[in-house]
């Protein structure tokens, strides 16, 4: 199949048919807007009209680009209008049925050649592309709201997807200004895929009573760097909106326990507990205060600290850190009798290296140096943790002028829990070639916004490090969400690089 794509033809007038409509009449293309709700299509065109009125104003685009946009939309009344288009995307209700509906429709108005796209976030491409009398003809084309500003799409090939039909897509995506990116049909695409973990892992951290939500946003804020934490995104997206993806994703991979969802955010749907759009979710919204009282002042610990020698990887950093906080350091093979312990597993827990160690559990805490102590701290008890010595280990380390949150014993803290799980859906993700390396980590940086790439988080970090954290965690809880994907595991035995690889195939 060959065609030349000039027309458009855009099939659903609401947030994500009008922005897709858009950005392709500001490219240049001819675009058609058709919604079967009677005036949906012109009041989307007149906000569209709007909207580049106001980049006018600011500049944004030129006189002539904004009268030859104008030029370019036009609205159209009946389907029957879009039989000339070489492109049809449609955005419509999430609903199988429906989309499978409007591409039999299509079928016999459009050209043979016609390029039929599907918006969809959830759904199969495959079976939606089963509606078409020509199957190699459809595609996926998934762009993020709000559409302009979000400047990743991806091009998702169904079974019977014509190679052809997806390479014209992805010059398409390009002309938009958009990044496109290649993706095999299956549950998330890319992008939601890889999203699963920030979400169901801050929720099982949080089921398991480790730390407060609050405390987990604000770890991955301040010390991964991450814009919004878990449960500010769960908020802001809403849990009527991401509890329900969560469940699908987890029964499309016929309940792969990497993406088990949350009894927590189960309970808040029944609730109608949703986040900012019902006032009141993880955090409040109703304008009543509910930050919790700060935490009592305690005299800093002024006897020596020990640090443990069982992770080299963590102990010039644990120097370092306490060093800033004027503390006297052992580092012998063993603590004197006064000294506080410190140790820094990884994927453990500091009961286990009491046990490990033959430290005394009181006066023993641990101190996650995964991204070398660097940011918000993350301190950690034992369940015989003194809480005085914990009180005044805190307050030692504020010393720093860095946050401390002081959390429940876990394996793997928060950040490298949260980290690992990150990178190896990731891994997992390219081991199934459902992508290349690449387009992983770009779609994920744009379209997740995250700090960094999965890929080139598990290079900075080190392979072999977030190995050690995933099998430590699976040996520690013997939940299969955290056994490491074969493509982690050979990388890190080779000593080879997660993003750039010479070959993107499944081994």
């Amino acid at each position: 199949m060959k065609t030349s794509i000039g027309v458009v033809g855009i099939v659903g007038a609401g947030a994500m048919g009008r922005g897709i409509a858009q950005i392709a009449a500001q490219a240049g293309f001819a675009v058609l807007l058709f919604d079967v709700q009677p005036d949906a299509a012109r009041k989307a065109s007149q906000l569209i009209a709007d909207q580049w009125q106001k980049m006018l104003n600011k500049e944004k685009l030129t006189e002539e680009e904004y009268q030859d946009a104008l030029e370019n939309l036009q609205v159209v009344d009946g389907m029957q209008e879009l039989a000339d288009c070489d492109l049809v995307v449609e955005a419509i209700v999430e609903k199988l049925d429906a989309k499978r509906g409007l591409f039999q429709q299509l079928d016999g108005i459009v050209s043979d050649v016609c390029i039929l796209a599907t918006n969809t976030s959830s759904l199969s491409v495959t079976a939606i592309a089963a509606g078409s009398k020509i199957p190699e003809r459809v595609a996926g084309l998934h762009f993020f709201n709000p559409v302009p500003l979000m400047k990743v799409v991806e091009v998702i090939d169904g079974l019977l997807t014509s190679a052809d039909v997806a390479a014209q897509l992805m010059a398409f995506a390009s002309r938009t200004g958009h990044l496109p990116v290649r993706a095999k049909d299956t549950p998330g695409f890319i992008v939601n895929h890889a999203g699963r973990a920030y979400g169901t892992e801050a929720l099982r951290i949080l089921q398991e009573n480790v730390a407060t939500f609050r405390q987990i946003d604000q770890i991955m804020r301040e010390t991964a760097g991450f814009k919004l934490g878990p449960f500010e995104l769960l908020d802001l997206t809403g849990l009527d909106v991401s509890h329900p993806v969560m469940e699908a994703i987890y029964h499309q991979y016929y309940e792969e326990p990497r993406y088990r969802p949350s009894v927590i955010t189960a309970q808040r749907v029944h609730a109608g507990v949703l986040g900012r759009k019902t006032g009141r979710g993880f955090y409040s919204y109703s304008g009543q205060d509910d930050v919790p009282a700060p935490a009592e002042n305690y005299p800093a610990w002024t006897d020596a600290v020990w640090i443990s020698q069982a992770n080299p990887d963590a102990i010039p950093a644990l120097i370092a850190l306490f060093e800033r906080c004027g503390a006297s350091i052992e580092t012998g093979a063993h603590p004197s009798d006064t000294a506080l312990c410190i140790v820094s597993p990884y994927g453990a827990d500091v009961s286990s290296s009491v046990a490990s160690e033959g430290l005394d559990a009181r006066r023993t805490l641990g101190i996650d140096a995964l991204l070398a102590c660097e940011g918000h701290l993350t301190l950690m008890t034992n369940p015989a943790t003194d809480a005085l010595i914990a009180a005044r280990c805190q307050s030692l380390l504020l010393r720093s002028g860095q946050g401390v949150s002081l959390i429940q014993d876990s394996s793997g803290f928060v950040v490298q829990r949260m980290l690992a799980c990150i990178i190896n859906i990731a891994s997992d993700i390219v081991q199934q070639g459902i992508c290349t390396p690449q387009d992983l980590d770009r779609a994920v940086t744009l379209g997740l916004a995250y700090p960094v790439g999965p890929l080139a988080w598990g290079d900075k970090l080190g392979a072999s490090r977030i190995l050690s954290v995933l099998r430590n965690l699976l040996s520690s809880t013997g939940d299969p969400r955290y056994r490491p994907s074969p493509w982690l595991v050979r990388r890190a035995q080779l000593g080879l690089s997660l993003l750039h690889t010479e070959k993107h195939t499944a081994n």
